[in-house]
């Protein structure tokens, strides 16, 4: 009777702690850099009535904070100096649009080369994706900002963070062309608002976190 008690007591402990295992095996979330030449920021921009442009943007480096499929934080640097128009064939209008782009009248990139995107967190919803929180730093100049942002498995295993983003870039001290700021604009009113869209591809081996 003792031994069948000691067996049973063993395997009752035994069960215990395999239930246990779970919490207490939990991965911890992992942080991966980005794959800067996979990814990919697209801007869109408009004039309220009349022609529209678009372009990309190079991504410079960064980090994302994984834990499962959900997004916990990341950080996002992008050259100012990259930006690409792809709309205009014409050379010659294609490198002046480019050109004003980077002036002071827009983003003086000379100045301020390096825009930033720093995720503070993010909540999932019903569909999978999660709306997130972040602060946008542009010409030195920070915002919160708030998008819907997916994560899924892209090619080669690779994860892959999509972000669509609208910025009101008056709130950046980029105001050529707005109507909030300069009168009897006409047809030469550019909208206050452009679009990003960022496709982020992440490492598949998560970066080494530094040793207490």
């Amino acid at each position: 009777m003792k031994s069948r008690s000691k067996a049973g007591l063993v395997g009752a402990i035994f069960s215990g702690a395999i239930l246990l295992m779970p919490s207490v095996l939990q991965a911890e979330p992992s942080t991966h850099t980005i794959d800067a030449k996979a990814s990919k920021l697209e801007w869109t921009g408009k004039k309220v009535v009349g022609s529209a442009h678009n372009g990309t943007i190079g991504v410079k480096e960064g980090q994302v904070k994984i834990d499962g499929d959900k997004l916990v934080a990341g950080e996002l640097a992008v050259d100012m100096k990259s930006i690409v128009n792809l709309d205009l064939t014409d050379a010659k209008f294609n490198k002046k649009l480019v050109t004003h782009l980077s002036s002071d009248d827009f983003f003086d990139v000379q100045k301020y080369p390096t825009s930033k995107l720093v995720i503070k967190e993010g909540v999932k919803g019903k569909d999978g994706k999660f709306t997130a929180t972040a602060d946008l730093t542009i010409k030195d100049v920070t915002n919160p900002v708030k998008f819907v942002a997916d994560v899924a498995e892209g090619a080669n295993g690779k994860k892959t963070v999509t972000v669509d983003l609208t910025v009101d870039r008056t709130l950046w001290n980029v105001r050529y062309g707005s109507g909030k700021f300069f009168q009897g604009l006409g047809d030469k009113m550019i909208s206050d608002e452009f679009t990003l869209k960022a496709t982020i591809v992440l490492n598949t081996t998560p970066a080494k976190t530094a040793q207490k």
